[in-house]
């Protein structure tokens, strides 16, 4: 009895997001029509192409998104990971929402169609595709996040290299920041697009200083933050910037060395434990076997 009236739920269920989606896009039919007779624009739900329902999703997302997270970090990584654009955001929020749902309705298909998982057993598989449908979308955005500021990290020592020789040459912060974004772009890929939102709000009015501060706060990668505080002071209190730069390039690269060596170090006990498990015995076998060959055909030759 009890499958069936799972199984009536589900059922249930479907039908009434169906008719969610039915009514959904008669709204929207009927929005166009009156925006037909009456000449007017209607505010229009897409976001750069999406639709009603993809919109709505989106909304469903943001809202259990903003239930899991209470301290606004999904913000904050959606910076990190680039994704500024309202498509990359809509598309994120949709699948928070979607995502739940195709695994709840998994879970149900799989135990109807014959699993043969008895009730502590289907509830804890729900139990299990559910959280992972609500924190798979976190952790690949974390993933991404990450990814792209250990680029940004890597892409730094050039970025100092470059800003000692324009100011050098005698540019100012915004005149190098454009000679940057012209004629980097292939060099520091990634870097160049924070520099172009940078040089866009400095055009836009805002304050140098500010911006850069902004900037490094949100990206939150330690040795870019070093540079932009740099260039901030400079900016604010004027003064000589290679030497300052010069200090923080070799404090970067000595810190690199002693993660190179920390590195070459683990590697060297790994391999320790590789050639444990897997040289050794063959050694031995090699060494070790022809002499107790021997000894066998002796004692059997004796007997």
């Amino acid at each position: 009895m009890f499958p069936v009236l799972v199984a009536l739920a589900v059922v249930l269920s479907l039908a009434g997001c169906a008719l969610l989606l039915f009514g959904a896009l008669a709204g929207r039919r009927t929005q166009r029509l009156e925006a037909r007779v009456t000449g007017l624009r209607v505010a229009d739900d897409d976001v750069d192409g999406y639709g009603v329902v993809v919109s709505r999703m989106a909304s469903a997302g943001r809202r259990v998104e903003q239930w899991m997270d209470t301290q606004d970090e999904t913000a904050h990584l959606f910076v990190q990971a680039g994704w500024r654009t309202p498509q990359s955001r809509v598309a994120f929020y949709a699948t928070q929402a979607a995502l739940p749902v195709l695994a709840v309705m998994g879970a149900f298909a799989l135990w109807l169609g014959g699993a043969g998982w008895s009730i502590t057993q289907f509830a804890m598989a729900l139990f299990v595709a559910l959280a992972i449908s609500l924190l798979l979308p976190k952790q690949l955005l974390k993933s991404v996040a990450q990814r792209r500021c250990r680029a940004i990290r890597h892409e730094v020592p050039m970025f100092i290299h470059l800003l000692m020789l324009l100011f050098e040459a005698g540019l100012s912060t915004r005149q190098a920041l454009q000679s940057l974004i012209r004629e980097a772009r292939g060099v520091l890929p990634v870097l160049n697009d924070e520099m172009q939102i940078v040089l866009r709000q400095i055009e836009a009015g805002g304050d140098t200083a500010q911006v850069l501060k902004q900037l490094g706060a949100a990206l939150d990668v330690g040795e870019l933050e070093t540079v932009l505080s740099i260039l901030r002071q400079a900016d604010r209190y004027g003064g000589e910037l290679r030497e300052p730069l010069a200090e923080a390039l070799a404090v970067m690269e000595e810190r690199r060395v002693f993660e190179m060596r920390e590195a070459v170090n683990r590697l060297s006990g790994r391999m320790t434990v590789v050639m444990v498990l897997f040289f050794l015995p063959a050694l031995l076998i090699f060494v070790a076997g022809p002499p107790f060959v021997s000894i066998f055909r002796v004692l059997g030759a004796t007997q």
